[in-house]
């Protein structure tokens, strides 16, 4: 099957990278960092108040991640396009990797793709992002530098007309070496944090953790922010020192690498 070409001059690159030379066990991924739409796919029929709401992106998430890398002097990836093109946190097989319906919003300019269509927003889109992700973790296997794998995600006050509680989410599945120190430190300081609440990894539904995470056997976390407490530049900065400071001192607890690739002690 011939692909479609998508991405024009205009478009902007899939993903970015920032802190190349971090230095950082840390290395942190922004799945759902963008809205970006490639212009050959105008708004895919959604009106454009939706395309400020969580629907689109993770508000505040992208904004979060460069001020954690920058206090972890950590590697950073972000993804460039709305979730609504393709999700790159989705297996490819995923009902949700490329919706129709998105909460009650619905996407016009999803339904009934052709197969090379489908083949386009993967080999331009989800494929570049992941691509590069792979070549910076074995980069770094090979020089033999150990990696602590962070996903950064923000969550929406209100679902579906039901407020939520969390002020924080620790996600995990399989390994929670990481996952259930940094529960303690967060709590420690008195936040309201989800043990795999709003949302829990599985399989099914989640690319980066599963496939990164417990298919390499690094020691990771999805952490997710709510939006309200990262909507500006100034939230974002505040938040991102504070997960920062958090992770380094689960990182320790747990025994793992946290500044520069000193083992901490167990």
């Amino acid at each position: 099957m011939p692909l479609l070409s998508l991405l024009g001059p205009r478009d902007p690159a899939p993903f970015s990278v920032h802190r190349l030379a971090g230095r950082s066990p840390f290395l942190l991924t922004c799945d759902h960092a963008g809205r970006a739409v490639p212009a050959a796919l105008g708004d895919l029929g959604v009106p454009a108040p939706e395309w400020s709401r969580h629907i689109a992106w993770d508000i505040g998430a992208a904004g979060l991640a460069r001020a954690m890398a920058e206090a972890l002097d950590a590697w950073l990836i972000c993804q460039t396009y709305s979730r609504l093109v393709i999700d790159c946190n989705r297996p490819l097989d995923a009902p949700g990797s490329i919706v129709t319906t998105s909460e009650r919003t619905e996407v016009p300019g999803n339904r009934g793709l052709s197969g090379a269509a489908i083949a386009a927003r993967r080999e331009e889109i989800f494929m570049p992002y992941h691509r590069r992700t792979v070549e910076e973790l074995d980069r770094r296997a090979a020089e033999g530098r150990p990696t602590i794998l962070v996903t950064v995600h923000s969550f929406t006050p209100v679902f579906m007309d039901q407020a939520r509680a969390w002020e924080l989410g620790v996600l995990y599945q399989r390994d929670a070496r990481l996952a259930r120190p940094l529960l303690e430190v967060m709590r420690a300081d008195g936040w309201c944090v989800g043990d795999n609440q709003p949302y829990a990894v599985s399989d099914a539904t989640d690319y980066a953790i599963p496939v990164y995470g417990e298919q390499r056997g690094l020691p990771h976390v999805e952490l997710e922010v709510r939006q309200d407490l990262i909507a500006d530049e100034a939230g974002q900065r505040a938040w991102g020192e504070r997960i920062a400071g958090w992770l380094v001192q689960a990182a320790d607890a747990a025994g793992l690498p946290s500044v520069c690739g000193q083992v901490a002690a167990a």
